[in-house]
């Protein structure tokens, strides 16, 4: 049986949303929190039952998400989670340089609200760590830096990198090995944020950039590992 939460971003708003639309967000922000990972095989009548849908209707929404590059459709398969590749490690950790680090550079007084958004994610991370709940850990680690881009006020980014997240996740490890994969980025995160609250921007934008390269060498090297059989 599916696992599926019906979670969406408090900043938006689905009421005006199409139904199909409605539905891809929830499944998008349902591969965000862990909830449906790489490579799962999409029973259509099992996900329209626990999407309160129509098949028609989910149908629209899965073709929606394979557009985001969040679904893949296998002949006389089926449709299945989106397993990702290394070029397209290369492609999300480009955008998300751009567009996390722009957003610290533009925000040379980083207001209180917005580092409030930013200390309840990490609250939330630390909590799920202590309790050893990597995935969880996983999902606000991922909150935290989106709250980071948030502070460019602009809709069509904050769409653009959930997106990106839901991709991002996809790359995560999952299961017993969840946890090393998670656990070194508790302090980092942590450390980004202390640097941000002291209003010490450019040194957490190099603080930002470190950690992001390390991520992605994280990324690229367990990729390596698997294509090796190690």
């Amino acid at each position: 049986m599916l696992s599926l939460k019906i979670e969406v971003p408090e900043e938006m708003s689905t009421d005006t949303l199409p139904a199909f639309q409605r539905i891809a967000v929830l499944l998008r922000e349902n591969i965000i929190n862990g909830n449906l990972q790489a490579g799962q095989a999409l029973a259509e009548n099992e996900l329209a039952a626990l999407c309160d849908t129509s098949r028609n209707t989910l149908r629209e929404a899965l073709r929606f998400l394979h557009g985001e590059g969040l679904m893949d459709y296998q002949h006389n398969r089926g449709v299945f989670v989106r397993q990702l590749t290394q070029r397209d490690v290369r492609d999300i950790y480009k955008a998300r340089r751009y567009l996390e680090v722009l957003a610290i550079q533009s925000s040379p007084n980083i207001s209180e609200f917005h580092l409030h958004k930013m200390a309840g994610q990490l609250d939330l991370a630390l909590t799920a760590a202590n309790n050893n709940d990597w995935r969880t850990f996983g999902t606000h680690s991922l909150r935290f830096h989106q709250r980071i881009v948030h502070m460019l006020g602009c809709a069509r980014f904050n769409e653009f990198f959930s997106v990106l997240l839901a991709q991002l996740r996809l790359l995560f490890a999952s299961g017993e090995h969840e946890g090393n994969f998670q656990r070194p980025w508790l302090e980092r995160d942590q450390s980004i944020f202390d640097l941000l609250k002291a209003q010490r921007t450019t040194e957490a934008c190099k603080s930002l950039t470190a950690y992001l390269e390390q991520s992605e060498q994280q990324i690229m090297s367990a990729f390596t590992t698997r294509m090796n059989g190690v």
